[in-house]
């Protein structure tokens, strides 16, 4: 009797190791997602005990809503159809992009269990893929030289911190004795260091462009313009306890990033090869760094020969007037205002792109269709890229 219940005993240990390691490394058995070779995609998930299963993400054809008080383009997401326990949803054939997407179960909002290939926006966390072709494989990892990404600590003296900023150097640089041009890339409100090598795919960016011979070979300085924060969440000294959120305002009043910025500049071309020449400098970001954008560009006049300001709009008056009269008598290679056509600060961007015209500063205006959304600043930084240090 003994025996037989050691046997039963193993065998019960057996089983529950078992159900671990399937846990652990099997995960569920339905596909997905699955891209067909027409560019639809499949959404599958087993749930066989759920009530009413649906998909949601940024491949479903948005319209005019309000988020936080702003009129916005949203996406709602659609119904799952079951079959024996399996939840299926099947797109139309969809445009070459990055796409993100989550499941909501019965009310609840969780990951794809299938797709280990997620993407922090935040304080938001979702399943990607990529359709293929066309700008799906700009953003994808090609069979081209590659460049390297570090996570660099500095001192912000006028932070009174350590900081934490990303840094991409490009293929060849660890053995070339060569000196290169730096592109300084600001990210939006709750955004970070992070975010423009997860969401906007930069260094996939950068290494397809300039193995394509469209982009010159760049360092791209990619900082966190959050005063308050040393780092992205995890990476402080906060650990885990810090949760990330809309926002970047002083710390205590102590200063701006924009006034900060010099202690940027200045740890990059000490510890950089970096040609130290206006020529050879670009600034750009995205919503609040595209304030950002704006602010540093005048206050250091004569230090960028290219400026982008996307989804974010600047203002002329009695104060910045002459800071870009001086940008102008100093002269300057690019300056672009990109914004799409039901963004939220497209009118503000479009007010700016007046008043420059009426005071006769030379810049573009790049309008694309759809909202704040990371599908546009992918394509602003890819098209932006190339103009630069040409």
């Amino acid at each position: 009797m003994k025996k037989v219940l050691t046997l039963v005993s193993a065998m019960l240990l057996a089983v529950a190791s078992l159900s671990a390691q399937q846990s652990l490394w099997g995960g569920q058995s339905a596909k997905s997602p699955e891209i067909h070779p027409d560019n639809s995609v499949t959404f599958r998930l087993v749930a066989p005990k759920a009530v009413k299963v649906q998909v949601g993400g940024d491949f479903i054809e948005p319209v005019m809503g309000e988020v936080g008080g702003r009129a916005m383009e949203v996406s709602q997401p659609v119904d799952m159809r079951e079959v024996n326990g399996v939840w299926e949803y099947t797109t139309k054939p969809l445009a070459s992009e990055l796409y993100s997407y989550y499941f909501v179960v019965d009310g609840m909002t969780i990951k794809d269990p299938s797709n280990v290939y997620m993407i922090r926006d935040v304080n938001s966390v979702t399943n990607v893929f990529i359709i293929p072709g066309d700008k799906g494989d700009i953003y994808s990892v090609q069979e081209v030289p590659h460049g390297t990404v570090a996570k660099r600590w500095y001192e912000s003296p006028t932070l009174g911190m350590t900081r934490r900023m990303t840094v991409y150097t490009p293929a060849g640089y660890e053995t070339s004795k060569a000196k290169y041009p730096v592109f300084y890339l600001f990210h939006g409100s709750g955004g970070d260091e992070e975010s423009w090598m997860d969401l906007g795919r930069n260094a996939q960016i950068l290494d397809n462009l300039i193995a394509q011979g469209k982009a010159k070979p760049m360092i791209v300085v990619v900082t966190n313009g959050n005063p308050a924060q040393e780092a992205a969440a995890g990476y402080s000294d906060e650990n885990f306890a810090y949760t990330p959120a809309m926002g970047g305002g002083t710390r205590g009043g102590v200063a701006t990033f924009p006034e900060s910025f010099k202690d940027v500049q200045k740890f990059i071309e000490a510890n950089y090869r970096t040609i130290n020449k206006k020529s050879a400098r670009a600034v750009a970001g995205l919503s609040m760094g595209g304030g950002h954008t704006f602010t540093i560009s005048k206050d250091y006049p004569n230090t960028f020969d290219y400026v982008g300001i996307f989804s974010a709009s600047g203002q002329v008056t009695d104060e910045t007037r002459p800071q870009l009269q001086a940008m102008q008598k100093n002269g300057y290679a690019l300056y672009v205002i990109a914004c799409g056509n039901t963004d939220f600060v497209y009118q503000g961007a479009i007010n700016y792109h007046n008043q420059l015209n009426e005071m006769g500063f030379e810049h573009e205006l790049w309008e694309s269709g759809g909202g704040h959304i990371w599908r546009n600043w992918r394509i602003y930084l890819t098209d932006f890229a190339q103009r630069i240090f040409k």
